[in-house]
């Protein structure tokens, strides 16, 4: 599978994590979120580290919870990225377009969707990207299936993550025949391009 087409961005030298959560609720939900955690693995400067079980979750709209619209299947992924913050999101936005996200309706039925959650502990806000997410700390199918990964997880300026979780009240449901996937995929190209900086 071949990387989704976006500018060669400038990466730093040393890798740093992120976490990205993943969520859809058109079409074949499953396949399409599999498909983008490989060509998020397939990215230059990024290797997918850990996949949550997938988990499933009724649609929450901007008025709350509708249970009319499609139920939307939910994932993380923990990464280690030479890439920034932004040039991060440049790859993520140019994933889901892959995979037929259209941005007409907020808080619309999605194809795919895909979220940056943390990036290394650090805080951002600007015109393009907020971090850590700013609705991450009460978002249950985003903080049970990272907890189930990484249940000693921090969000920064909210604590951990388990603290979280236990607070919330949303209906987070596991997936049939889900499991946690390891990936150690493109670690020799990672490490290549790691070395070789932004050439």
């Amino acid at each position: 599978m071949t990387a989704p087409s976006h500018p060669r961005p400038q990466r730093m030298r040393t890798s740093v994590p992120a976490v990205l959560a993943l969520g859809s609720n058109l079409g074949d939900r499953e396949a399409t979120i599999r498909a983008a955690v490989a060509d998020l693995d397939a990215a230059a400067g990024i290797r997918v580290e850990q996949l949550s079980p997938l988990v499933e979750t009724p649609a929450l709209k901007l008025t709350g919870v509708d249970h009319h619209a499609p139920a939307y299947l939910n994932a993380v992924v923990v990464i280690d990225t030479v890439l920034g913050p932004h040039d991060l999101l440049d790859v993520v936005n140019a994933v889901e377009q892959r995979h037929g996200r259209v941005r007409e309706e907020r808080w619309g039925d999605r194809t795919l969707d895909i979220d940056i959650i943390d990036y290394d502990g650090r805080e951002l806000d600007d015109d393009r990207l907020t971090l850590p997410h700013p609705r991450a700390w009460e978002r249950g199918f985003v903080l049970a299936p990272w907890h189930s990964i990484r249940p000693d997880a921090r969000l920064a300026g909210h604590g951990p993550i388990a603290v979280l979780l236990a607070a919330t009240t949303d209906d987070v449901r596991p997936y049939p025949d889900s499991g946690a996937t390891h990936h150690a995929a493109r670690a020799e190209q990672f490490e290549a391009d790691e070395d070789g900086g932004a050439g």
